[in-house]
């Protein structure tokens, strides 16, 4: 497929895997980059050295592009983007911030920069900021989470009426059928995470990829916002932060509940009851752990198959 999104890119497919924190490496970005669509190294859970280690490391298994999301809220950000512009990286996507801190410098480097949002209010002022695309990101989203808990189904169709730049539909995506309503509803491509978080190169703990296998419906929920609001796998934590919130906790107090590290001990070290685990909705339909090629390939394969099937019904 050529389009807006795979030319900005130069991909084989509109498919981008999200920079999920304690999940996206070189490992899991370089397979989907090698299978046509595009990787991201999540670089919210790395030291700056780290994340110059898994740029290296990505630049040789892979000779198609890929990229580094950057949560702008990130302390060593100004480390980060050094080691990004030092090591010759392509592609950016931003996130949890404000587009116009970074966007500029960026793109004067000849930087691709995409940025995440959860409303059209940010979608339009990503495009005044000069992004080349921005990335909708639906309330069924894992991890940090939009205020306004607009679902994707809404989201897209009214950031596509808002902005005229690429646009890439997220949150609840993790099939071809998804891919496909995503696309009718105006996104020109798509951002998928769990179903991507649960797959061999995914740097996720292995209890916590069992997890998401038993995962049903509902046992995910959006939670913590009064901070920054963030949608977990309910367990003995999110037991606790509800019990909090309840009694009417404070910020203060949410915070020292929430620690240092909680997401490392539950995502990347495997502890299922203390640790924040960080997941999306589509959890729900996940029931084995596949590598990231065939993934991707079953998401295009089934996108192409029920496009076929819709074009030839008699409505």
């Amino acid at each position: 497929m050529r389009n807006r999104v795979t030319q900005l890119f130069n991909i084989e497919y509109p498919i981008i895997q999200a920079g999920m924190i304690w999940c996206s490496g070189w490992k899991l970005a370089t397979a989907v980059s090698n299978a046509g669509g595009l990787g991201l190294i999540g670089s919210g859970s790395m030291y700056p050295d780290v994340l110059r280690e898994h740029i290296q490391k990505a630049k040789a298994a892979t000779k198609r592009p890929f990229g580094v999301n950057v949560p702008l809220l990130y302390p060593d950000i100004d480390k980060h983007m050094n080691i990004i512009l030092e090591e010759g990286v392509n592609v950016v996507f931003t996130s949890a911030g404000n587009p116009k801190t970074w966007t500029k410098l960026l793109k004067e480097k000849g930087i691709i920069v995409v940025h995440v949002i959860s409303s059209v209010k940010f979608a339009v002022k990503s495009q005044e900021a000069g992004v080349d695309a921005v990335v909708a990101e639906g309330f069924e989203a894992g991890g940090h989470n939009g205020a306004e808990e607009t679902t994707t189904m809404c989201l897209v169709p009214m950031v596509r009426d808002a902005v005229t730049i690429p646009l890439l539909a997220a949150g609840g995506i993790g099939s071809g059928r998804s891919m496909l309503a995503a696309m009718s509803l105006g996104a020109d491509g798509v951002q998928v995470g769990t179903r991507f978080a649960a797959s061999v190169e995914s740097s996720l703990h292995e209890n916590f990829k069992q997890k998401i296998r038993e995962a049903g419906e509902g046992d995910t929920k959006l939670t913590l916002k009064q901070i920054v609001p963030v949608r977990l796998i309910k367990n003995k934590f999110y037991e606790q932060v509800q019990a909090a919130e309840e009694r009417g906790a404070s910020v203060e107090e949410l915070k020292e509940l929430l620690g240092r590290g909680r997401a490392k001990r539950g995502m990347f070290e495997g502890d299922l009851d203390e640790g924040e685990l960080e997941i999306g909705q589509i959890a729900a339909s996940i029931k084995d752990i596949k590598p990231a090629s065939e993934i991707l390939k079953d998401i295009w394969n089934e996108f192409l198959k029920v496009k076929s099937d819709i074009c030839s019904k008699d409505f």
